[in-house]
Formats: structure tokens, sequence, C-alpha cells
């Protein structure tokens, strides 16, 4: 399919002897409009289906909030390392217990802040706040609040040319607007987020609102990230999901030189079918691997309800444990003791059963200050983050 569509202008800039192109996005919708071919309704279909099917599963799911806390997280990690951080989802956990963990804190910080900037803005959205310019810059602010990239004033656009690949706009891949194109550019994509001018299907406008907010690269840093996080955000403020649990950033994680090849053919070729195909495979890809995860977890909590069952009279206190393992699967015995209300040495002996019938296991190897891990369910939710060379 050959393409003639602009997506976009060049202006040419001067600095330092050197000469560079500067891209300015053109507003969306596409014009011509997107040709969407039957096979890609098709696929929008599956990827609708796919998305009610999870959506589903969550709303039958005993603890909602728990998935939705794993898998938040996972999305957070997964998308950090797409920009080169080196944290687990394990290492996450540990940090947040407070179980510092041998990495560099700097990465599981970042990943933290991503956590904490996506439960921002869905509780803004869940209180009926707009998907809007102010929002996007909160959501910044809190993820760039501490640690790398906190000095490159978070929550504002930025008021000077960035660029991406290279050393400076002269060698770069690919330079976004200049500074004061910015904030025209991210009112037009403001507009669209709202259906004006023109209504869009959701997930189709999740596609496009990506690439025009990397396009446009508001921000000195953390861009990458959050144009991710704002696919999520858009999908659940539009009631195309209930709860955050599609991670995305898993494919694109796994196609990472094709999700940045097909970017840079929006703008340069005008290619915004091959990006929405590849976009809606992911949706279909991500929610089925999600809703699969999601049942097999149910499978694993069930039969290991009935393993701990069978213990007899010390069944009572280790399903206890269970339970507090169910919210969080690394946990330290003072930490489980003091969420079951249960004491230190009858959460210990509980402990003890379960490593022994193989459904926990103490993972720093002390005598004090064991911490265990719920490892089966940590495994399901751990397919695809562990960092990648």
């Amino acid at each position: 399919m050959t393409h003639t569509r602009t997506t976009g202008r060049h202006i040419d800039f001067s600095t330092g002897g050197e000469s560079y192109s500067a891209f300015v996005p053109d507003p969306l919708p596409p014009n011509p409009p997107l040709s969407l071919s039957e096979s890609m309704q098709d696929l929008r279909d599956r990827a609708n289906r796919a998305l009610g099917r999870l959506d589903g599963i969550a709303g039958v799911l005993p603890e909602t909030s728990l998935l939705v806390y794993m898998y938040v997280r996972k999305e957070a990690v997964l998308s950090s390392q797409i920009e080169g951080t080196q944290s687990s989802l394990s290492e996450l956990l540990l940090f947040e217990s407070e179980q510092a963990p041998g990495v560099p804190l700097d990465d599981v910080e970042e990943v933290s802040k991503y956590v904490a900037a996506m439960k921002h803005g869905l509780r803004r959205l869940g209180g009926g706040f707009p998907l809007s310019l102010r929002l996007i810059r909160e959501i910044h602010g809190v993820l760039l609040s501490e640690g790398r990239g906190s000095e490159r004033t978070p929550g504002e656009f930025r008021r000077s040319q960035n660029w991406i690949g290279g050393t400076r706009p002269g060698n770069a891949v690919f330079v976004p607007p200049p500074p004061d194109m910015v904030i025209g550019c991210m009112g037009a994509l403001e507009k669209f987020l709202q259906d004006d001018p023109v209504k869009t299907p959701v997930l189709v406008k999740a596609a496009l609102a990506h690439v025009q907010f990397e396009s446009v690269h508001p921000f000195l840093d953390g861009n990458g990230r959050l144009g991710r996080l704002l696919i999520t955000l858009l999908l659940c403020a539009e009631g195309a999901l209930r709860h955050p649990l599609l991670y995305l950033s898993l494919y694109f994680k796994r196609h990472r030189q094709t999700y940045y090849d097909l970017l840079q053919r929006v703008r340069s070729d005008g290619d915004w079918e091959t990006w929405v195909e590849f976009f809606l495979s992911g949706v279909v890809e991500t929610a089925e691997q999600a809703s699969d995860a999601a049942d097999a977890i149910l499978r694993l909590f069930e039969e290991d309800r009935k393993r701990i069952e069978a213990l007899g009279r010390a069944a009572s206190s280790a399903l206890r444990v269970h339970a507090q393992l169910r919210k969080a699967p690394l946990i330290s015995i003072p930490v489980a003791s003091k969420r079951s209300g249960l004491s230190g040495p009858t959460v210990g002996g509980s402990m003890g059963r379960l490593v022994d019938l193989g459904i926990v296991r103490e993972v720093t190897g002390n005598r004090r200050n064991r911490v265990f891990i719920y490892d089966r369910f940590v495994s399901i939710l751990n397919e695809g983050t562990e960092p990648t060379p």
C-alpha cells in the first residue's frame, strides 16, 4: 500500500554552523482519513472482544484490587525497561516492602514513580477530572518527582529543544517541534482526546494519540513512559477498561525495534495504517495473555487453599498468612504478622508449613529478617519482565 499522506511539516534551523530539521505534526485525525481494511476492522473487533473478556474476568475476581496492584507494577517495570532500566518485578516488590534489593536504587525508584503516576492519574479520572493537558502535566510531575529526571522541570512542558538519538539536533534520529510550538501541538492533541473535531473509536484514538504524543515529545524527560501511560489512562477514561489490567509495554518491549520503526514511518511516510494494525495486534495479544494469567492465578489460589486446608488444626493460621501472600507475594514475618493480626511466632510457624508444601520460599538465606516469596504466583506475573541486556 503506497502512502502519500503527509503527517506534518519540517522547519529548518541552523545553530553553531550546523543545520537541522524539526518535525511539527499535523493535528489529529489524519487527513486523508485512515483507510481501515476489512481485516483491520476485524482486528479492531477482536481487540475490543479481548478487552471485554479481560474486563469480565476482573469483574468476577474475588480480589480485583490485588490483580490491579500487580498489573500496574508489571506495566511500570516493562515501560521503564524500554527506557533502559534494569529493575525486575521482584526487585520492585522487595523495594516496596522496604527490603532494599541489590539493584541500582535509581532504577527501582524510577519504576515506583511510574506506579505512583498511574495511580494519581486513575484517581483523578475516577473523580471526574477529564483527560486533559492539566492532568498530563500533573502525572508528569509525579513521574519525575524524585530520582533521575527530577531536575528536568517535572510537570512543565519544555522550553528548550530536545531530540531523540544522537548527541545534538544536527545528528539526531528525530527532532520534535521547537519549544514555542509545543503548547499549540498539545492543545490540538487535547481536543482530539476529547472528540473534537470528530469522535474516534477508542482503540484507534489510543493508537493515534500515542504516536502524536511521542512526536511532540512535550517534556524534557519521561516522554516514552508518559506516552505509554496515556494509553492505559485513555482506555480507562473512556470505559474500555474498568481497571488498568492491560500492560501493552510487554508487547512494545518484545517488538522494540518495530515499535520505534513504525512510529518513525508515520512521520516520514504517513503510514498510520501499519501502526494501527501493530497497535491493535498488541492489544489482542496482551489482553489475551492478561486474561490467561488471571485465570491461572485464580486456579493457583484455589489449589493452594485446598492443600493448606488439608493441614488440619494448623490450617486456620496458614490460610490467614496465605491471604496476606495473595496481597503481597513478597513479605516478611513482621509485616505478615501486623497485617494478619497473628503473632510473629504463629506467622513463622505457618510460613514454615507453607515452605514444606512448596507454596513459598525464603529468599534472603538469613537467620533473621527473612523474606518469603509466593513463588508460583510471582512467576505467573513475572512473564516477560526480567531485564534484557
